[in-house]
C-alpha cells in the first residue's frame, strides 16, 4: 500500500492529471461529436470511412458507441502515460533510491503498475461521462431519439462497455510499461509503442490480412467493442481475442519482469 501510494502522487500532478484527463476528453469529444454532426455525410462519421447510422445511434447501446469509439486514442494515452511513468525512473535516476526503500524489486512493480491501473480507471469514467454527456446534448439536433437508452437494456450495455474498454485500455497501459522496462526511455518506448500501433500493424495486415487477428491493437480493439468493431470483418470474437490478448500480455509481463527483477541497475 506505501509503494501505491507513493506512486498515486506522482500520477495526481496537476500537470500530469490535468494534462491526461484533458487529452481523453478532447478525444472522446471529438469522436463522439462527429458520430452526430456528420450523421448524415455520405463520406461516413466513424473510423475508416464508416457509417453509423441514425437507427444505429438509436438502440439501446446506441450512446455507448461513441464511447467505444475512442478506445483506440484513449489506449493510446494510457500507453503513453504507463510507458513515461515506468522510463523515466531511469531517465531521472530514481530508480536506485526506490530499491533502496523497497529493495524487493516485483513489489515495487505491482504497487506502480497498481497505481497506474487506478489512473486508467479514472481516466474510462471521465471518458464515459464525456461520450455520454455529449451523446445526450448532440441528440437533439441530429434528431436521433433516446428512449431506447434510459432501459434496463441500455443501463446493461453501458456496463459491458465500460468494463470492455477499461480492459482494452489497461491492455494498453501495460504494452506501454512493457516497453518502458525494456527501452528505458519515456520518448523510444512511446514512440515505439504508437509507431507499432498505427503503422506497423496496418502495414502487416494489409499484407497479410490473417495477421491482423493475431496482432495486438487490433485484438484490443475487438475487446473494446465487445466483439467485431463496426465495419471490420472476419474479425475474432470476443473471447478469443480476450484469451489472445491475456496471453500474450502475461508472457510478455514474465519475460519483462524477469529482465527487471536482475538487470543492473545502472545500465
Amino acid at each position: 500500500m506505501r509503494i501505491f501510494l507513493a506512486e498515486w502522487r506522482k500520477l495526481r500532478r496537476p500537470t500530469l492529471l490535468l494534462g491526461t484527463l484533458g487529452s481523453v476528453i478532447f478525444v472522446t469529444g471529438l469522436v463522439t461529436s462527429l458520430l452526430f454532426l456528420l450523421i448524415d455525410a455520405k463520406t461516413g462519421n466513424a473510423d475508416r470511412g464508416n457509417r453509423i447510422t441514425r437507427e444505429m445511434l438509436q438502440l439501446s447501446d446506441g450512446f455507448t458507441i461513441g464511447f467505444r469509439s475512442s478506445n483506440g486514442l484513449l489506449g493510446l494515452v494510457a500507453l503513453s502515460v504507463f510507458a513515461a511513468q515506468t522510463a523515466q525512473e531511469y531517465t531521472y535516476g530514481t530508480l536506485r533510491n526506490l530499491l533502496v526503500r523497497q529493495p524487493r524489486r516485483i513489489r515495487l512493480l505491482i504497487g506502480k503498475y497498481f497505481s497506474m491501473v487506478v489512473f486508467a480507471l479514472l481516466s474510462v469514467l471521465i471518458s464515459a461521462i464525456t461520450a455520454i454527456g455529449l451523446a445526450l446534448a448532440l441528440s437533439g439536433n441530429a434528431k436521433v431519439a433516446t428512449e431506447n437508452w434510459f432501459t434496463n437494456d441500455g443501463y446493461t450495455a453501458l456496463s459491458h462497455s465500460f468494463g470492455n474498454v477499461l480492459i482494452s485500455t489497461i491492455g494498453y497501459g501495460t504494452i506501454g510499461m512493457i516497453l518502458g522496462l525494456i527501452f528505458r526511455s519515456p520518448i523510444s518506448s512511446i514512440s515505439i509503442g504508437t509507431v507499432y500501433l498505427l503503422v506497423v500493424e496496418s502495414i502487416i495486415s494489409i499484407a497479410w490480412k490473417p495477421a491482423s487477428n493475431w496482432m495486438p491493437g487490433n485484438l484490443l480493439s475487438v475487446v473494446a467493442s465487445g466483439g467485431s468493431p463496426i465495419g471490420i470483418e472476419d474479425a475474432p470474437t470476443y473471447s478469443q481475442a480476450l484469451l489472445r490478448i491475456a496471453l500474450y500480455l502475461i508472457g510478455a509481463i514474465l519475460i519483462t519482469a524477469t529482465l527487471f527483477k536482475r538487470r543492473d541497475v545502472a545500465n
